[in-house]
């Protein structure tokens, strides 16, 4: 089949569910090789990963993650606000949730986080040269701590139930690409 008649057209949207993270979504849509249905997608904003590097550790953030009811151990993001450029909602959570600013930041990537149900971009971001600043700016409701880690523990242990969170896997394939590309470069 040719790339044409793979291709769906939205026909209309129907918002089932608001929420303050995200919008639940009915389409209604029509394949140009004939099938028709309803289909759920969910609007959410873009979300931001920065990954801390201090030295052979990462900087991460412990916190308990309400759906999987547990605590994680994961890099430093959030949410970007409106139109914020992802670059600098990188370095607000950086500084948010550690207290630590960015003397550097390069961008790693960004994908659809699951195209099958999400509208939003991820994007991930390197953060080097970092600058402590002593205090961290959590919102009322953000209960974390930060600490380091090795990167090879991280890298050796990513999928254990300490360190679950998938666009943290995400954001390790973005970061041992960006570290391939500077090994090859020397």
């Amino acid at each position: 089949m040719n790339e044409e008649a793979l291709k769906w057209q939205v026909l209309d949207t129907e918002q089932l569910l608001h929420t303050p993270v995200f919008d639940v979504l009915s389409q209604r849509e029509q394949a140009a090789a004939g099938p028709s249905g309803r289909y759920v997608a969910m609007e959410a904003p873009d979300w931001v990963m920065v990954i801390p590097v201090l030295g052979e550790d990462f900087l991460l953030v412990r916190q308990w993650r309400h759906a999987a009811r547990c605590l994680t151990v994961e890099f430093p993001g959030g949410v970007r606000d409106g139109a914020e450029d992802p670059a600098d909602t990188a370095r607000r959570e950086l500084l948010e949730e550690t207290g630590f600013k960015a003397g550097r930041l390069t961008k790693l990537g960004s994908c659809n986080p699951n195209p099958a149900l999400f509208r939003n971009t991820f994007h991930c971001y390197l953060a080097e040269e970092l600058i402590p600043t002593g205090s961290q700016h959590l919102d009322a409701d953000e209960l974390l701590s930060y600490e380091r880690h090795p990167i090879s523990e991280v890298v050796e242990r990513f999928g254990s139930p300490l360190y679950a969170h998938a666009l943290m896997g995400t954001a390790l394939a973005f970061y041992l690409r960006s570290a391939a590309r500077r090994e090859e470069r020397k």
